[in-house]
């Protein structure tokens, strides 16, 4: 998958990048006006906007479907699992804590410039395939010769045979940082041509062919019981299927990119002297931001590393092991805990970060608070709804991602277990995000810097105590529940900050608005978890006696949950609620009859 944001990420919603301030650009001049306006998209911004869209939410369908057929497949709190995707998420987290900050935030807005000029960037954009391809090609084939002690340095104690396991892995998981960095350049160089779509609908393809490739295995392997021994049991073959597989959909989803590439007819061919790309040229702020995305990366890779310790202490258990969560399922439940972030939020916040930028720049600090103010009270809405549903049905949606297996309900028990402790913390993080939006917003990218080198520092020192005193297999909750905690401390720190740069953006409004959501989310949770009740969703009855009659309850409970929670936000007269519909029913007329008259 391409690479996204969040401090603390695992590779299915890809490693931390911070987000780009807006580049400001002189208008062109006369001559080369038609060239500058072929970089716009033809069917206007919106249309652009919604095609990406469209193709960000297929792609995240792909996803959740990926991962609910491989815990059939080989597992959710397992052995299998979790080496898979230690070995599965390196080659992301690498490839953007190498590359993807240079090539993105140094390069691109080079390459954005160039885009405009006579040639159509043709000279300069030769120039950046070429380095792109030497750097990534020799940085791949290193890492992927040091695929041992990668690994080694990134799990907590396991065993040699874990670690050639994993190495087995890696060995067909790395090479995918060179075709991660091709994909991410091919498609910033057709973003800048107003080709738009390619890059966000790529990832289709590479989820389409993963998907390919575990229902094949699944024909031809069988799906995991519990009953299987699976490291004397598992084959040269089965690695390869895997691995392999997902590898090959990393390098479609690069080389489909070229073929609209070479439609751009603008001349490209490998040329050599990288003088003058721009690599002194970006200042503080692109400097700043990937000193950013260096610290939430490692940060990234060493929790995580204390998470792997589970599956060590797993492999020792004689029975319960499935209870015990690992990589997997934490990256599962962030995987469930980040869709509303990704639907509600993230659309709001890139809607509002244009006029916040503007405000910024003029100036216009109050209005700028006054935009603040009204994206996190409108975020309140779908998240604080959102939290209680996953606490409400944390149990069903993890055993969505426990597979078939005979314990596949301890398996969901434990993901769900992560995903409270994911969900308590969801407005908190939601919050986070669009207050550090603010400082690129004015062209700050040192203040985010310094945030999360504080939290991450502090982050670390606490989950490394914590590891020397708890037993491994209890390290996956203390350190989903540190993030959390860290989450709360990050708040603090942004709104302190923002207060004293910037002026009050009505914290006492905001908060009103999340308590009379977080009332109205009450509601609807005692209702949902009343339903779940009557279906055994807390007795492993109905709920949890397989996938179908999982499905049904939590379709069930869902729509009693939002019918109730729409009628108390109406009861209690939620003005946030109708300017969280307003743009949506813009676009479906059927949602205006939600709104008041």
């Amino acid at each position: 998958m391409s690479p996204a944001s969040s401090p603390y990420r695992p590779r299915h919603t890809g490693a931390w990048r911070a987000p780009e301030p807006e580049e400001e650009t002189d208008s062109p001049p006369a001559e080369p006006q038609e060239a500058a306006a072929s970089h716009l998209p033809k069917q206007g911004m919106a249309a652009a906007s919604a095609l990406m869209a469209a193709g960000t939410l297929v792609s995240r369908g792909l996803g959740f479907l990926r991962a609910f057929l491989l815990a059939i497949a080989i597992g959710s709190t397992t052995l299998m699992a979790d080496v898979f995707e230690k070995a599965n998420s390196v080659p992301n987290v690498i490839y953007v804590l190498l590359l993807g900050g240079m090539f993105n935030v140094v390069l691109v807005p080079q390459l954005i410039k160039a885009a405009k000029q006579p040639d159509r960037g043709a000279d300069y954009t030769s120039r950046l395939l070429t380095l792109a391809v030497i750097v990534m090609g020799v940085a791949t084939v290193l890492i992927t010769a040091a695929a041992y002690p990668i690994i080694s340095a990134l799990t907590l104690d396991w065993t040699e045979p874990m670690l050639a396991l994993g190495t087995a892995f890696a060995m067909w998981t790395l090479p995918q940082i060179f075709f991660y960095g091709l994909y991410a350049v091919v498609g910033q160089i057709l973003n800048a041509n107003a080709k738009f779509g390619w890059y966000m609908w790529a990832p289709v393809l590479n989820n389409i062919i993963a998907i390919g490739f575990i229902l094949t295995y699944i024909v031809s392997f069988g799906a995991y019981s519990a009953e299987d021994n699976q490291a004397a049991e598992w084959t040269t073959t089965q690695t390869i299927w895997l691995a392999g597989g997902h590898t090959l959909g990393v390098i479609a989803q690069a080389l489909l990119l070229l073929w609209p590439l070479s439609k751009l007819g603008i001349g490209l061919r490998p040329k050599f002297g990288f003088r003058g790309m721009g690599l002194g040229q970006t200042g503080k702020i692109a400097a700043w931001t990937l000193g950013a995305m260096a610290v939430g990366n490692i940060s990234n890779l060493l929790h995580m590393r204390l998470i792997s310790g589970a599956t060590a202490s797993r492999e020792q258990m004689e029975t319960g092991g499935a209870a015990v969560p690992g990589e997997t399922a934490a990256n599962i439940a962030e995987l469930i805990v980040l869709l509303p972030h990704s639907v509600f939020v993230l659309t709001i916040a890139t809607v509002l970060f244009n006029q916040l930028s503007r405000a910024m720049d003029l100036k216009q600090y109050d209005d700028a608070m006054g935009l603040v103010n009204r994206g996190l009270r409108i975020f309140a809405i779908p998240i604080m709804f959102s939290a209680v549903a996953m606490i409400v049905l944390a149990g069903p949606l993890g055993r969505l991602f426990g597979g078939t297996a005979a314990d596949a309900h301890l398996a969901g028990a434990a993901i769900g277990q992560l995903l409270v402790l994911y969900a308590v913390a969801l407005p908190f993080r939601s919050a986070n995000f669009y207050l550090m939006r603010t400082f690129y917003a004015a062209e700050d990218a040192r203040t985010p810097m310094v945030v999360y080198s504080i939290c991450s520092a502090l982050s670390l020192a606490i989950a490394y105590t914590g590891a020397a005193l708890l037993a491994n297999e209890h390290l996956p909750y203390f350190i989903i529940g540190l993030f959390g905690a860290i989450n709360v401390l990050q708040y603090v720190f942004w709104h302190v900050l923002v207060v004293r740069r910037w002026g009050s953006f009505g914290f006492t409004d905001v908060l009103g608005a999340y308590t009379r959501a977080g009332f109205a989310a009450l509601a609807a949770g005692a209702s949902g978890a009343g339903v779940l009740a009557l279906l055994g969703g807390y007795t492993w009855g109905f709920a949890w006696s397989s996938l179908p009659t999982t499905i049904l309850s939590c379709a069930a409970t869902g729509i009693v949950m939002a019918g109730v929670y729409v009628v108390a936000l109406r009861v209690m007269r939620v003005r946030e609620f109708d300017e969280f519909l307003e743009p949506l029913a813009r676009r479906v007329p059927a949602l205006q009859r939600f709104q008041r008259a």
